[in-house]
Parts: structure tokens; sequence; C-alpha cells
């Protein structure tokens, strides 16, 4: 049987600027062994390109096609649903560029939908407008709903929290694509070309990346070296397959060969 694995990148490969030990190993032996992978983020924030860029400086062997955005997940979205459409955007160049590779256009009237991602440029003004256009019929469409990134001197509000905002200022619920949404994992799993028994959803956190796998029938490994700690399982009304320390432990399994996760014994 095929194999192939869906990656989240920090606090799986990185954590800040610095690489986990053995997350570079394990993309090499990937690679080698002809083993099909994405890495996967619910940041909308960086291009594909500059993801790989960001991941080649650490020291991940990354090109522009190992990466799946849920910037690109909520583009080909909107794309499906309406094709050459509008849309106001709260967000920064990722998911701008991923909007115009799909035929939208971004305005400031009558949009079709408002599209709200990560930000630092965020001002009450953007949020008003927003507002304005939703109560005036435009769909509100999140990207993911995290409600805060981590960064070098802790965290900081994330798309979640924007569009929680959003959402009591206008009483509209909006639509999450992102992780752990079936329409961004359904999206890369067709892009690795494996059918639903063959994914491995690789995560550090119980309620994107774990959850997401568990939903659409993916296995899933949680590492360690992340958000969800081992003491906080017992609160999850779902759990991973497998458990591991750090992704080093995948890096000695014979990754050509299913059987070899039965290895890892999650508890």
């Amino acid at each position: 049987m095929a194999i192939g694995f869906l990656i989240d990148m920090d606090g799986v490969i990185y954590r800040g600027h610095q690489v986990i030990p053995g997350a570079d190993k394990f993309v090499a032996t990937l690679r080698e062994r002809g083993i099909p992978f994405l890495f996967l983020t619910n940041n909308s924030q960086r291009t594909r390109r500059d993801v790989a860029t960001k991941l080649t400086r650490i020291g991940i062997d990354a090109e522009e096609g190992d990466i799946y955005t849920c910037a690109m997940a909520t583009a080909s979205y909107l794309a499906q649903q309406k094709p050459n459409g509008t849309a106001y955007v709260i967000g920064e160049g990722g998911l701008l560029q991923a909007l115009h590779e799909v035929g939208y256009s971004i305005v400031d009237h009558d949009p079709d939908y408002v599209v709200v991602g990560e930000g630092r440029t965020l001002t009450l003004e953007m949020m008003e407008v927003a507002g304005r256009h939703v109560l005036g019929g435009a769909k509100l469409i999140a990207t993911n709903l995290d409600p805060n990134c981590p960064t070098q001197y802790g965290v900081r509000p994330g798309c979640g929290a924007f569009v929680a905002m959003l959402e009591s200022a206008t009483g509209v619920k909006a639509f999450s694509v992102g992780k752990p949404s079936p329409v961004m994992m359904r999206a890369a799993r067709k892009a690795l070309g494996l059918s639903t028994d063959e994914v491995v959803m690789v995560g550090d956190t119980m309620e994107t990346d774990i959850l997401g796998g568990v939903q659409m029938g993916y296995r899933t490994v949680l590492v360690l070296t992340g958000s969800t700690q081992r003491a906080e399982l017992h609160r999850y009304a779902y759990g991973p397959h497998y458990i591991v320390n750090s992704i080093d432990d995948l890096c000695g399994l014979d990754l050509f060969e299913d059987e070899s996760l039965l290895a890892l014994q999650a508890s």
C-alpha cells in the first residue's frame, strides 16, 4: 500500500527560527524514497514560495510545490463556489496572491465575500468596512479559526480572534476553510494523489492537525514538541493513532512499509 504524509510545520518541523532535531533527516528520507508529502500551514500571510524559503534557510530541503497553505485552500474553495468572484480581504500577501491566482478580484465595494486571514496591519476601520459588507450580504469566510499565532515573543491575535470580532458585531457565523476543516484536509489529500487510507497526518496540535486527520479518516501522529502535551490528552474525546516525542522518532521507520507505523504506540 502507498503511504504519504501531511506535515504541520510550527511545533513539528521548527520552533521559531530553530529546526527541531531530526526534521531535516525525516524530510530527506521522504524525498530519497519517493514518498509523497506536503507541508500544511494555517498561516495565510506568506506565499508558498516564502514558506519554502524559510524552510530552506533553517536546513529543510523544501520546494515551493511542497507547501499547501490555508490561503491556497480558501482560494480554491471560493473559485469552486463562485468562479471569478470578488472579495474584500483582511490579510496579507499570501492570501492576496492565492486569490489572484484563481481569478479573484480584490475590491472595496460590493464584494461577494469578506475573507479574513492573519496580519499585523489590521485596523478598526478595516473591521468596520468588513462588517458593513457582511451585513450588506457578503459571505464571511475565515482562512482558519486559530485564535492566536506563535511568535518569538509569545503569541499575537490570530485569524480566529479577528473573525470572532466580526461574528460578534454582525451576528453572522464565518465559514472556515483551514485545518481542521475537511475542505483543506481533503484538498491536501487530493494534491498528494492518495486515497484516504494512505494518508498520515503529523502534527502537534489536537484541535487542528489531529482533529482534522481523525475527521477525515487519516491516520494521525501527534508529536510532543509543540502545542499539545501528553498530560492534556485526557481532555479530548478523540485521540491520535500514534504519539511520538518528536519527528525524529519517525526517522528509523521503513516508510515504504505501511505496517511500520504499527511500531508506534499511542498511550
